[in-house]
């Protein structure tokens, strides 16, 4: 059984990776009125949701139908297809293929051609989707043979009453305590949903946890992962998908707004359920379902309690599709071709099999899901994401804002419990950036610690989640003994070994209320050292060797320590006298484009053995500190503050900071990246540890050429570039180098590779008082950590090797 339960929890944590426009509930006079009415009697009745990005536009046929005549000349028809408003979009289902219609402001007073919006004709599956529409207009339907009444589009923050959620039941089969149906959403869309719970229902009411994403927590089949380790916890677990994924209707599109809308719409549906205790419910879920609850308790649902997103990211653009303004081709491009590949129709137009989305779904079809058949019929309309992707090299706010959290996670107000680790090498580690934007809630409660992708839910950090979820969830006195249980078996199926260390019950002999207080008199932020090199475990073993807390982040004692470069390799804290400059060729090449091609899940193994290569000499500048007279710890984000030229006008920079040990091996630790031309701050944004980047079209310029500095429209013969290093927490204890090296990317993040545009430029690197280019590092002072080194490769996603 326990193999089982892995295999699950495992497919659960494969992942990656909406600016709120107010979160109220409109007007609710009477509870019983439908959730929403449309201005055309046609229409569904119900509220919905709204996406963001670019239109979709399907490649009409060579034979293109001639475009609709102005709307003045054409007469009111009732529409012979389904129109369904939602939020900021309309979904046509059931019309004629090939079919032209076009959507136009139905309140101009003279709409003529000219104002019609995206027109295109209707796919073969008789469906057609218009985006990004204003909540402030009614639009009409524009058709051959004349125009529909206006249709009423929603806003983000018009929800349904609740009668609309009260009256929907979710069947269960009271043989098994599971069931699978549908959550109806405001727009009319049918997302499907998996219900456990952890016994009858007559013996319920139970606390409750939702899990929503595009991967397939909805299907029935999924075998015992998350709902097991849940339901053994004592919880009712509720995993749905979201719109155009699975069984569940609509179009999918990475995280438009309607998503975030449709899961305010879960979160109500489930918590009125009768076998829900409290009517109230929490979130749960790794990596894709971890951002998914930022985006949903961006909306406020009254009926969240808390929210636990674990492995996720502060934005999705430029913290792992294009991370210094580099696009990202292997973890994010893959996970993004993946989606769109699991989002296609699992039935073609005429009914048969397709062989495409997720293949669970033909089963539940095969069994005789209608609904899930129906709910095929739409994802024609899904954009394709990987075009919008290339189409976007530069930050497009209107695209990119609503997909980054830490513009929109100010809105959450319900406790929350985030976890993750800076060598993330799916999402990335660049989540801590956003923590000190949790304005909203008072219950932030953070374990931060060096690693991979599942040390947000490895030995050293579930006990804490759980106890977070017994007291703001299920609202008791939190007791571990049932994760004791199952604590080896979660671990032998991510990590290769069942070694959890001790889970102490600290809270048993308390009340649930002095539980509670004594949970929010701690440290609300913990930093997990040497994750993999606990005293007395075998090496990976996934526990840290020791804990610090503190009470916010950035930790509030950070001391900005500079080290200056020197032309000779020096990293000193004391300023360069002399002007020099240090040269390399960036050789893209140097190295392999990451040092992992095999399932990225074992690197989470016990046994996992690393190929970190140093690049080749000449391809890249390497500063070195001398020993270090005493330890020094350092907690947060970096700055390599570079002054840089390029013959070419351009170069991508990736700085990598290591640690070069006493005993004459060395260890990574965090990197950073940027394009040169990409290098404009935001100054108000930016801090001495931490340069914030527009990435802005408006703002690219080339780096100057050391031999014609005036072909870039500057004399200088160097440009200040200030590239992010990823925040991290690491030790450097008395004797050690501190080691930067600049290269070009790759070679140092184990599944991320880069569409870089070096291409064997010469790269220079001023030194010295005129272009004094400098390190700046996070010093926490006051730390005692162990004295002696951990071993080499014991450190969670550090590898060590000798160096050159």
């Amino acid at each position: 059984m326990g193999k089982r339960i892995m295999a699950g929890l495992t497919a659960a944590a494969l992942v990656a990776g909406a600016c709120s426009s107010g979160n109220d509930d409109v007007s609710q006079p009477n509870p019983a009125e439908p959730a929403v009415t449309t201005a055309a009697p046609q229409a569904e009745s119900a509220d919905t949701t709204a996406p963001e990005g670019e239109p979709v536009d399907a490649a009409p046929a060579d034979d293109e139908p001639a475009a609709s005549p102005p709307v003045e000349e054409l007469v009111v028809v009732e529409p012979d297809f389904e129109v369904h408003p939602g939020v900021e979009q309309i979904t046509i289902t059931g019309a004629r293929p090939g079919e032209l219609i076009v959507a136009v402001d139905g309140n101009a007073s003279e709409p003529s051609t000219t104002e019609m919006l995206d027109g295109d004709v209707v796919d073969a599956y008789g469906s057609r989707v218009f985006r990004d529409l204003d909540s402030d207009v009614d639009y009409r339907l524009v058709t051959e043979t004349g125009a529909t009444d206006t249709y009423d589009v929603l806003a983000r923050d018009e929800h349904p009453q609740p009668a609309f959620f009260a009256e929907q039941r979710l069947e269960l089969n009271r043989e098994d305590n599971t069931g699978f149906d549908y959550v109806e959403t405001r727009d009319g869309t049918t997302l499907g949903a998996y219900i456990v719970l952890p016994g009858p229902v007559e013996d319920g009411p139970y606390p409750t946890v939702v899990e929503y994403s595009g991967y397939a927590p909805s299907d029935p089949g999924q075998g015992l992962g998350f709902p097991t380790l849940f339901t053994s916890l004592g919880y009712a677990y509720v995993g749905v998908n979201v719109r155009g994924t699975g069984c569940s209707g609509g179009s999918f599109r990475y995280f438009e707004y309607a998503q975030s809308t449709d899961g305010y719409d879960v979160i109500e549906t489930v918590a009125a359920q009768p076998w829900v205790q409290g009517n109230d419910v929490g979130m749960v879920g790794i990596s894709y379902p971890g951002i998914s609850q930022l985006f949903v308790a961006q909306t406020r649902p009254p009926s969240l309690s808390a929210i636990t997103p674990v492995s996720v990211l502060d934005d999705s653009t430029l913290a792992t599709l294009y991370p210094g303004g580099i696009l990202n081709t292997g973890f994010a491009l893959t996970w993004t071709q993946e989606r769109v590949d699991s989002a296609r129709p699992s039935i073609a137009p005429d009914g048969t099999p397709t062989d495409e989305g997720q293949g669970w779904t033909i089963d539940e079809i095969d069994a005789g899901d209608d609904e899930c058949a129906a709910n095929q019929r739409v994802r024609e309309q899904n954009p394709d994401l990987i075009a919008e992707v290339f189409d976007t090299p530069f930050y497009e706010p209107e695209v990119g804002d609503d997909l980054a959290p830490w513009r929109f996670v100010d809105q959450i107000e319900v406790p929350t419990f985030l976890a993750g680790a800076w060598q993330d090498e799916q999402t990335g580690g660049r989540f801590p950036t956003m923590l000190d934007r949790f304005t909203g809630t008072d219950h932030l409660y953070v374990s931060m610690l060096n690693g991979l992708h599942t040390e947000s839910i490895s030995p050293a950090v579930l006990p804490r989640l759980v106890e977070f979820l017994d007291l703001y969830v299920a609202r008791r006195t939190p007791n571990l003994d049932a994760l004791r249980g199952v604590g080896p078996v979660l671990a032998a199926g991510i990590y290769g070994t069942d070694q959890i260390g001790d889970i102490p019950n600290r809270f048993t002999d308390l009340s649930y209320e002095d539980a509670l207080a004594a949970f929010e008199a701690e440290p609300s932020v913990q930093i997990l050292f040497e994750q993999g090199a606990a005293d007395g475990f075998d090496p990976l073993t996934p526990l840290p060797r020791f804990v610090e807390s503190f009470e916010s982040w950035p930790i509030p004692t950070v001391e900005p320590t500079v080290w200056h470069l020197g032309s000779d390799g020096a990293l000193s804290d004391a300023p360069e006298q002399v002007d020099g400059r240090a040269e390399y060729l960036a050789l893209p090449d140097g190295v392999p484009a990451t040092f992992w091609d095999g399932n990225s899940s074992d690197l989470w193994r016990t046994d996992v053995v690393w190929d970190w290569q140093e690049p080749a000499p000449g391809t890249f500048a390497d500063f070195r500190t001398d020993p270090l007279a005493e330890t020094v710890t350092m907690i947060g984000s970096a700055s390599a503050d570079l002054w840089v030229n390029s013959n070419l006008g351009d170069t991508d920079l990736e700085v990598t900071l290591t640690e070069i040990r006493a005993d004459g091996n060395e260890v990574m630790v965090q990197s950073g990246w940027l394009r040169g031309s990409h290098r404009a701050l935001d100054d108000e944004a930016s801090t001495e540890l931490r340069p914030v980047h527009r990435h802005l079209e408006v703002d690219a310029a080339p780096l100057p050429d050391p031999e014609d500095p005036g072909a870039s429209g500057d004399d200088a013969p160097f440009v200040l570039a200030r590239v992010e290093i990823f925040p991290f927490a690491h030790v450097f204890r008395a004797g050690s180098q501190v080691r930067l090296m600049v290269d070009a990317p790759g070679g140092n993040r184990a599944v991320w590779a880069f569409d870089t545009i070096a291409d064997g430029e010469r790269v220079q690197i001023a030194t010295g008082p005129t272009f004094p280019s400098q390190l700046v590092l996070p010093v926490v002072p006051g730390i005692e950590p162990p004295a002696t080194y951990p071993d080499c490769n014991s450190l969670k996603g550090q590898p060590c090797r000798v160096p050159r």
